[in-house]
C-alpha cells in the first residue's frame, strides 16, 4: 500500500488501523498519531457514537469526539459484510498495528481472530485489544464502562468525603488510563518487534488498568490489611496534604518532607510550628492531622490564595491555587507550554510529551465522518469505479473530504 503524506515524529512510518470507538482506544491512537503515526480511524456505518455526545458541538463535531480524534484520517466501513472484511484485510497488509475494542469473540466470529487468522497472515502485526474485563475470568467478555469499572475496582470508594459519600472521579480516569497503558503496550510490542521481527497480541482491560491505578490505597491495604475509606482531599500517608480555604481561592498544600514543612511554617509567619513535637516528622503530622489542619487553616484564612500559592511555589513549597478549568487553560504557563493548540478552527489540549529531536505536532483537525474513505481505498489500490460501487452499496460510507 502506498504510504500516506509524510509526517514527522517519533512514530513516523508506523501505520495504525484503529477500529476502536468511544474513548480508551481513540485516546490511545491519538497519542500515537500526535507523534507521527498514520492512524486510519475505521468507523462502523453509524459512526463512532461520541460524534453525537454533546453539546457542545462546532461545525458538526462534538467536543467529546474532537478531544480524542485529531491527527487521524477517517473512513467508514461495514465489516459485518464480507466485502468490508476483505477491505480491512487489504488495509492490514500495509499496517503495523491493529487497535480495536470489540466485545471478546466478535472478530473471531467474523473470521478475523488473531490466533486463527491475523498472526499467520500478518506475522509482524501488533494487535491491541482494549476490553472491559478481559477475555476470561468471572467477568470475562462482559462490556465495561469507565464509571462502572471505577465502582468494581474500588476507585469510587476512596473518592469523596464522609459528607458526600462515594463519588465518581470527575474525569473518565479508567478510560484515559487504559488508553495510556495500551499506547505503552503497543510501543513496547513495536520495540520488541524490531528485535524479533514478530508482532504479538496486546490486551489492556479497563478492569486491570483501574486496579493498577489504585495507588497508594491498594498498596496500603496489601501491607496493612486496613480497608481505605473516603479521605476527601487529604492524603492517607502524608500531612499536610490537603485543600485549605483562604480569603479568595482554596490552596492545595502537598508537603512531602520536613524541609518543605519548615519552609511553609516560615512563609506563613509561624516558624515555631515546625518545632512543635506533634509535627516534627511526617508520621507525627499524620497522627496529629486534626490539630495541624486547624492551625494551618487559621494561618491561611486571611491570605489571597493565588498570590500565596505562587509565593510558596517559588520558595520550593508545593502549593497550588485551585483553578477553574477556564483559568487553568488561560494561565500563562499553560500557553507557554503549548498546552492549548489550534489548527484549522480546531482548539484542543496540547501534546504533553515533549520530544527534543522528534516533537509531536497537531497536523490534522479531527476528521469528519468518512472524510477520507475514497482516498484510503485509492491508496490501497482500489480503482475509482469499484470505490464508487462499494459506496453505493453501503459497504463503505464517504463524507465530505477534509481540506
Amino acid at each position: 500500500m502506498p504510504s500516506s503524506p509524510a509526517a514527522s515524529g517519533a512514530l513516523s512510518g508506523i501505520r495504525v488501523i484503529d477500529l476502536s470507538r468511544v474513548l480508551g482506544g481513540p485516546y490511545c491512537s491519538q497519542i500515537l498519531a500526535d507523534h507521527g503515526a498514520d492512524v486510519i480511524k475505521v468507523e462502523p456505518p453509524q459512526g463512532d457514537e461520541t460524534r453525537e455526545w454533546g453539546p457542545p458541538f462546532k461545525e458538526g463535531l462534538s467536543a467529546y469526539f474532537s478531544g480524542a480524534n485529531r491527527n487521524k484520517r477517517a473512513m467508514a466501513l461495514d465489516i459485518r459484510d464480507q466485502r468490508g472484511r476483505d477491505i480491512l484485510l487489504r488495509l492490514l497488509e500495509g499496517a503495523d498495528v491493529l487497535l480495536e475494542n470489540f466485545k471478546t469473540g466478535t472478530l473471531e466470529k467474523w473470521g478475523l481472530g488473531y490466533e486463527d487468522v491475523l498472526r499467520h497472515r500478518f506475522p509482524r502485526l501488533v494487535h491491541c485489544r482494549i476490553s472491559g474485563f478481559g477475555a476470561d475470568g468471572p467477568f470475562g467478555g462482559l462490556p465495561g464502562y469507565d464509571a462502572v469499572v471505577q465502582a468494581w475496582t474500588g476507585l469510587i470508594s476512596i473518592n469523596g468525603s464522609p459528607e458526600s459519600g462515594p463519588v465518581r472521579l470527575g474525569i473518565p480516569l479508567v478510560d484515559l488510563g487504559t488508553g495510556l497503558y495500551a499506547a505503552n503496550g503497543i510501543m513496547m510490542a513495536l520495540l520488541e518487534r524490531s528485535r524479533s521481527g514478530r508482532g504479538q497480541f496486546v490486551e489492556a482491560s479497563l478492569y486491570d488498568c483501574g486496579l493498577a491505578l489504585l495507588h497508594p490505597q491498594g498498596a496500603n491495604y496489601l501491607m496493612s490489611g486496613k480497608v481505605p475509606g473516603l479521605t476527601g482531599n487529604a492524603h492517607p500517608n502524608i500531612s499536610p496534604y490537603d485543600l485549605y480555604e483562604t480569603a479568595t481561592v482554596p490552596v492545595f498544600l502537598g508537603i512531602g518532607n520536613n524541609r518543605q514543612f519548615a519552609r511553609l511554617c516560615e512563609m506563613l509567619g509561624d516558624p515555631q510550628l515546625a518545632e512543635d513535637e506533634r509535627f516534627r516528622s511526617n508520621a507525627d503530622r499524620v497522627v496529629n492531622r486534626p490539630a495541624l489542619t486547624e492551625r494551618l487553616a487559621a494561618l491561611m484564612a486571611t491570605q489571597d490564595g493565588e498570590a500565596l500559592a505562587a509565593r510558596l511555589l517559588a520558595a520550593g513549597v508545593p502549593a497550588g491555587a485551585a483553578q477553574t478549568v477556564d483559568r487553568a487553560l488561560a494561565h500563562p504557563h499553560t500557553r507557554h507550554r503549548d498546552m492549548v493548540v489550534e489548527k484549522d478552527g480546531y482548539k484542543g489540549i496540547g501534546i504533553p510529551v515533549k520530544m527534543g529531536r522528534t516533537p509531536g505536532q497537531v497536523r490534522r483537525a479531527p476528521p469528519r465522518f468518512g472524510a477520507d474513505s475514497r482516498a484510503i481505498l485509492a491508496e490501497a489500490g482500489y480503482p475509482e469505479d469499484e470505490i464508487e460501487s462499494l459506496i453505493a452499496e453501503g459497504v463503505v460510507k464517504a463524507g465530505d473530504a477534509d481540506v
